[in-house]
């Protein structure tokens, strides 16, 4: 790291210093309990750490949850409560058995196979790369870890194409596919409960506010909205944001020459594959079938140990599973005790306070607007949700709005929203640093996508949801 940057983050950390002790010492507002005030103010300040990248989010969590214990705001227990709690085991075992979909060879198999169907045209191949991504989100709830499959092999097809990053190139192909590519991701892990890890924590928040969200009901919700950006985003971006190259005929034959080279269906990629259609088909049918969604998840993980497909040594190099265990159960933690000590509800009552006697439609999207454009200011999609989504829900709900409405709206929109800046998204890094796109474009097309989502899931999404869900 050069000087420069050293200093600008020690600038920053030392402001993230002042702005924590600032709030902490601030006069507590009537009505608020001094522990809900100080576990405010130590939450907050996790939040504008992250916001202006002073440190990592798993830094910033590890800080709170020892501030939190010290200062006596929570006790030992209830700091640690998050670590035992069953969806964020979940998700991290979904990461580890994202990281057997990888070494397997099945991620891959699955991406060149479409392409090799549907690649004949720049169109049909940013079709393929969102269709593939959304076939394996399912059981890989990190889109940033979905990124590091997809990434190599839109890089691949813009090279052999002659669009290359480092001249002007770029925009023959490789500008549109990494641009579509971000966008995708932002569909696929709308379309289902475990494609991020945002998801089941906010299904966890909902459920302790009344609002039942299974992987069932989600996949139903998000199905039909999902299925019209997937048919809209990819061809909207092909207009606005067109590649040189339309027709890409070679790209079918490249597919198919590495698939053959990769030869038959390996034994890792027939466990893989049949261990994740059965996880998926037990999560949709858990509810009848009376099982636990994270031991479904403990299952899988331990018949692809059995099978060697995951490995300790894959297990030793997991260190973004372990760190999501950490600041998610952190963050998640400090969520849940601002709504015990009454911080969410406090706020929640301000807030109805603005929007009281407008109508429901209103106010629903009102805040599903406002949710989204909050995003600006927002580097992670999960410490958005964390800190908005309760008191957002609650709101809607003082208002009158159908609560399954507005919960499934609001954490649907903590995905799709993800490609509206840059940094909107840790998924978003890779895309954006492949050099095919500027900033100014990523801002532009991530607006243009995010807008086009918004509409796509309130105009059809509403009813949709209204329907199925009640």
């Amino acid at each position: 790291m050069n000087t420069h940057l050293l200093t600008r983050r020690r600038l920053l950390r030392l402001a993230t210093l002042v702005f924590g002790l600032a709030a902490w010492f601030a006069p507590v507002p009537e009505g608020l309990t001094d522990q809900a005030w100080h576990l405010f103010a130590i939450f907050i300040t996790v939040i504008f750490a992250v916001i202006v990248n002073a440190m990592p989010i798993l830094t910033a969590a590890v800080l709170a949850l020892v501030a939190s214990i010290l200062t006596g705001t929570l006790e030992p227990e209830e700091a640690y409560s998050g670590f035992g709690s069953g969806f964020i085991l979940l998700i991290v075992v979904a990461f580890l058995i994202g990281r057997g979909v990888v070494s397997s060879g099945l991620g891959a198999r699955i991406a060149y196979t479409l392409v090799r169907m549907f690649g004949k045209s720049t169109l049909g191949l940013g079709y393929s790369m969102v269709a593939a991504d959304c076939v394996i989100a399912a059981a890989f709830p990190s889109n940033t870890a979905r990124s590091g499959v997809l990434y190599p092999i839109v890089y691949s097809l813009s090279q052999s194409s002659g669009s290359r990053a480092d001249d002007d190139t770029r925009k023959k192909m490789g500008a549109y596919l990494m641009m579509n590519s971000m966008a995708g991701l932002s569909i696929s892990s709308t379309l289902w409960l475990t494609a991020m890890a945002a998801n089941p924590a906010g299904a966890a928040i909902a459920a302790d506010m009344g609002v039942e969200i299974t992987f069932l009901s989600w996949l139903v919700a998000a199905s039909v909205p999902c299925l019209v950006a997937f048919v809209a985003i990819p061809y909207l971006l092909y207009r606005f944001f067109p590649p040189e190259i339309k027709d890409t005929p070679e790209a079918p034959r490249e597919a198919a020459q590495q698939l053959e080279a990769m030869g038959p269906l390996s034994r890792a990629e027939w466990i893989t594959g049949m261990t994740f259609v059965g996880m998926v088909v037990c999560w949709a049918l858990s509810k009848q079938l009376g099982t636990d969604n994270t031991a479904i998840a403990f299952l899988g993980l331990g018949i692809l140990m059995l099978a060697d497909i995951f490995t300790l040594e894959d297990l030793k190099s997991s260190g973004d599973a372990l760190g999501t265990l950490i600041w998610f159960a952190v963050l998640y933690t400090l969520s849940t005790f601002l709504n015990t000590f009454g911080f969410m509800s406090f706020v929640g009552e301000r807030l109805g306070a603005s929007v009281e006697g407008l109508d429901w439609p209103v106010v629903y999207v009102s805040l599903v607007v406002l949710y989204v454009l909050i995003h600006y200011l927002f580097v992670s999609q999960t410490a958005q949700m964390l800190a908005l989504f309760g008191i957002f829900m609650g709101v809607a709900i003082q208002s009158d709005v159908p609560p399954t409405l507005i919960a499934l709206m609001l954490l649907f929109a903590t995905n799709f929203f993800s490609v509206i800046t840059p940094q909107g998204s840790s998924a978003n890094v890779i895309f954006a640093g492949s050099g095919y796109l500027t900033q100014g474009e990523m801002y532009i097309n991530g607006a243009l996508v995010t807008f086009a989502n918004l509409l796509i899931f309130l105009v059809v999404g509403t009813p949709w949801i209204l329907m199925v869900a009640g």
